[in-house]
């Protein structure tokens, strides 16, 4: 089992959204965890207060040090007592932030190889920087845009890195003929009726000979991805040496 922990102040956002479709069916059978801890749970403010004014002045509040880090620890207790873990230090804490590398598939893959995850989700102008240093291991943002909290940005990692993990897609197969493996883009794909709209299914997909269907979405694949990421193509024709 791979088990999710995400230190949010929003943990009803992050626990709703998660638990639907094919991760929620994951969550059922056992394949993964998803633990959302609450960060206003750890203050030590007695109006649950987590943020204050930034020192050299500037608009908006930061969230404080000590709710974060406290948060977190709990969350190391439960990992060691619960798996019995005496190294629970080195698990890898991902702080959400647009500063931080770009979240791509292999990464998603690297991440899906850990048994415990730990998202950590700011809000206002940011997280006290002395906590950052403190536990942060990853700092990974999901692109060059800013959004109001990293809630979001937590949910769309634990689900690229969650179906990965085996056991949650039903296919086995799937995650390895979807956009991005080997790095191309998926194969554009067909159901019934055989026509629609006076728009035929491609006739090699009714052939029967798996070699030639498989030959053709290989090429396809290559056009698509010439055609809509000129960035990955030329990745992928380094690594193979093709010219398409």
């Amino acid at each position: 089992m791979m088990n999710f922990h995400i230190l949010t102040l929003f943990p009803e956002m992050v626990l709703q959204g998660l638990h639907t479709s094919i991760i929620g069916r994951a969550l059922e059978k056992g394949y993964i965890s998803i633990e959302a801890v609450n960060i206003r749970d750890y203050t030590l403010n007695k109006h649950g207060k987590v943020d204050d004014y930034t020192y050299g002045g500037g608009a908006g509040m930061l969230m404080q040090a000590q709710p974060v880090y406290d948060a977190y620890t709990a969350v190391l207790d439960k990992i060691e007592e619960k798996e019995g873990k005496t190294d629970v230090k080195r698990t890898r804490v991902i702080y959400v932030s647009p500063q931080g590398r770009t979240f791509h598939q292999k990464l998603a893959q690297e991440l899906a190889q850990e048994e415990d995850l730990i998202f950590l989700c700011g809000h206002y102008e940011g997280i006290d920087e002395r906590v950052l240093e403190e536990i942060v291991t990853d700092e990974i943002s999901i692109g060059d845009y800013v959004l109001t909290g990293g809630e979001l940005p937590a949910m769309v990692m634990v689900d690229a890195i969650a179906r990965l993990v085996p056991g949650v897609l039903h296919n086995a197969d799937s995650s390895v003929t979807e956009s991005f493996h080997d790095g191309l883009l998926e194969y554009p794909q067909y159901s019934r009726p055989e026509i629609w709209h006076d728009k035929r299914v491609p006739q090699i997909l009714l052939s029967g000979d798996h070699a030639k269907v498989d030959a053709w979405r290989l090429e396809q694949s290559i056009m698509r991805t010439k055609q809509r990421r000129p960035d990955l193509y030329e990745i992928y024709q380094k690594k193979y040496g093709k010219n398409e």
